[in-house]
């Protein structure tokens, strides 16, 4: 299933993977600021929103400890239906494995929480279920910085390919004339991508032809 990595990403071939993206989990992060991490995702899943992307969404202990898909998320994903299963591994749950698989896609978008386990985890099994798989960092969260970034090595040492969140973005994107995709687009990083937002704003208010 998987297609040649030189290839940048195209839509028609993705599919997002959501890991526990939980109020409980998200209370041990400590490898990035976590409004910051929740700003990351919130514009992770609208670009999946704006492109069409395929999105499982996959829960864990929801009743006992973690609890529901965060709602900032889930309003991101209109409806979007979670999958809630017991084992830390997405792919050790068959309905939530079979759902990615459904999906038909053969480059897998991950985001997820904690990085050290349940995103691991799901990237090396899916790896090794023959998919292409992208780890959005800045998407996910793990309990220390060293942690995190250790997790990330073994993922990226496994063959799995690091990114970011705008980086997805603008890969899909990649021409501003692409008139379907421009104004949601465009409107991601103008609410999610600080600096670079705000001169996009600032560029279309202010600077006016000759």
């Amino acid at each position: 299933m998987a297609s040649n990595p030189l290839h940048l990403l195209e839509p028609k071939d993705c599919a997002l993977l959501l890991v526990d993206q939980q109020a409980g989990l998200a209370f041990g992060v400590g490898s990035i600021d976590r409004q910051a991490l929740m700003n990351n995702v919130i514009a992770l899943a609208k670009t999946a929103t704006v492109f069409g992307l395929p999105v499982v969404a996959s829960t864990s202990a929801t009743k006992v400890y973690s609890g529901p898909l965060m709602p900032a998320i889930k309003s991101a994903l209109p409806g979007i239906e979670t999958i809630d299963r017991r084992s830390m591994n997405v792919w050790e749950d068959e309905k939530a494995r079979d759902a990615v698989l459904a999906t038909g896609r053969g480059r897998l978008i991950v985001s997820g929480l904690l990085t050290e386990a349940c995103v691991t985890f799901a990237v090396l099994s899916a790896l090794a279920a023959g998919l292409e798989v992208y780890v959005v960092g800045d998407a996910c969260g793990g309990l220390t910085p060293a942690s995190h970034e250790l997790a990330l090595s073994r993922m990226d040492a496994a063959g799995a390919h690091l990114t970011s969140w705008i980086q997805i973005l603008l890969e899909m994107q990649r021409d501003w004339t692409r008139h379907e995709t421009y104004d949601g687009a465009r409107a991601i990083v103008e609410s999610h991508a600080g600096g670079y937002g705000i001169g996009l704003a600032y560029a279309r208010d202010m600077i006016r032809p000759a």
